[in-house]
């Protein structure tokens, strides 16, 4: 997911600091990279004067840009001077750069950013030094009052505008330490509602207020689909949520930033062989292990069917409403689980694809008061795993254990092995690791630069 944060310069933003003049820019840009087994996820901040290559761009007006070899990386969000920014722009920049399919695009302003912190009763921050008027408006001519106290305190609307868009008034005054701030600031954004719980009555106030504010591609454009994802995410562990800046240097001849190679390849490898900042595998898969000599060969199970009768009645069957996808490359599963469904007289409502292709284990997934519903459905599926999750009924995702009874045929890996582990990415250098952030680090550490 890339997350662009808006200096939208619309009149519905200038009381927020937004200004006047005509266009869009983008202080803020994080791909942020969920890991295939839903356990760990890592926020890469891409400076916005990094030296990138920009590719060929849409126009509002249906004409194309002639990309750029090396420009500014906040350009490509400003690329055609509208309102709204260019989003897709920056988001063919950051595949450009990174190697990386980005799948959903997110682009918040200063309103949206505002209802956001009070949909979930401000943030808790932290400063090293009281921050003045005059460091948060430059332009100000004097030093002005205190608009944000030294220490932890809590924020929400202006005052969480002002803390994330700061640049003056802390260490050197530099983008890279502002990034360091609005990391640490949704590392406790993130912290505060895990604590409260990631279910819909607490997911659906903050989604509701997002779909209001967010400008989103169209996987995530209803209260929905956002309160899907944030359920998606429940297992993460807050310290297994990191953020990291990408390697830069400044440059000799002005005060931008060169991206440093071949650190930052390092990390993009390492996150699409799903291997963590920390050297974790996070593919959700174990490695394969070779087979005793003197082990007889194994054959897959036969095909499951149906049980008989345990089951509840056809009626009630009927009134259960399961969704299904396929989690495992093997073709046809979610069609072939979804006639074992209504063979059972389970009424299946949508078949299609899961957001990932490596689940080993099919997992039935339920929606508050769907649990006893869930487990007969499971029923249908031995081994699978039961668990909370989803929006409504009940979600079957079949894994490698059903295509290996149903007659799946698994799509090797660049490998030639189905079940080989992605290949280990290089380890990653110092400029990566030493300034990585968890999201439950100390709220006072980590916030300025040098």
């Amino acid at each position: 997911m890339l997350m662009i944060g808006s200096d939208s310069r619309g009149k519905n933003n200038s009381d927020l600091g937004g200004g006047e003049a005509h266009g869009a820019l983008s202080d803020t840009t994080i791909l942020l990279h969920v890991y295939a087994d839903h356990k760990h996820a890592v926020g890469i901040s891409i400076p916005r004067n990094a030296m990138v290559a920009i590719p060929p761009c849409k126009l509002p007006n249906g004409k194309w840009t002639k990309g750029s070899a090396s420009t500014k990386f906040n350009e490509a969000f400003s690329t055609g001077g509208s309102d709204e920014g260019n989003p897709a722009c920056t988001q063919n920049t950051v595949e450009k750069l990174t190697g990386i399919r980005v799948d959903h695009t997110m682009v918040i302003d200063f309103q949206g950013f505002s209802a956001m912190t009070k949909a979930v009763d401000g943030v808790d921050v932290c400063l090293p030094e009281d921050i003045h008027q005059g460091d948060v408006n430059p332009n100000l001519g004097k030093k002005g009052d205190v608009v944000l106290k030294k220490g932890p305190q809590k924020v929400e609307g202006q005052q969480a505008l002002d803390y994330v868009r700061l640049r003056y008034g802390i260490g050197d005054g530099s983008d890279i330490g502002r990034m360091m701030r609005q990391q640490a600031f949704i590392s406790s954004l993130a912290t505060k509602i895990k604590k409260q719980g990631l279910n819909p009555t607490t997911l659906l106030p903050l989604a509701d207020a997002a779909t209001k504010s967010l400008t989103v591609d169209p996987g995530l454009d209803t209260a929905d689909k956002l309160m899907s994802f944030g359920l998606s995410l429940r297992n993460i562990d807050m310290h297994d949520l990191k953020f990291v800046t990408l390697p830069w240097r400044y440059r000799t001849v002005d005060k931008d930033l060169d991206i440093v190679q071949p650190d930052a390849n390092k990390l993009f490898d390492t996150l699409k062989a799903d291997r963590t900042i920390d050297g974790q595998n996070a593919t959700g898969e174990q490695p394969a292990e070779a087979p005793s000599p003197t082990a007889p060969a194994t054959t897959a199970a036969p095909a499951t069917t149906a049980p008989a009768s345990p089951l509840a009645s056809e009626t009630a069957n009927k009134n259960i409403k399961v969704s299904v996808y396929t989690g495992t490359t093997a073709t046809g599963m979610a069609g072939k689980a979804a006639e074992q469904l209504k063979a059972a007289k389970f009424t299946a409502t949508a078949v299609g694809r899961a957001d990932n292709t490596r689940y080993t284990t099919t997992m039935v997934q339920y929606a508050t008061g769907q649990k006893a519903n869930a487990e007969k459905v499971a029923a249908l599926f031995p081994g699978s795993t039961v668990e909370p999750g989803g929006t409504a009924g009940v979600t079957v995702i079949v894994g490698k254990d059903f295509a290996a009874a149903n007659g799946g045929a698994v799509a090797p890996s660049a490998s030639g092995s189905a079940s080989a582990t992605p290949s280990v990415a290089p380890s990653l250098p110092p400029s990566v690791t030493e300034k990585a952030r968890s999201a439950d680090d100390d709220i006072c550490g980590k916030l300025s630069y040098p």
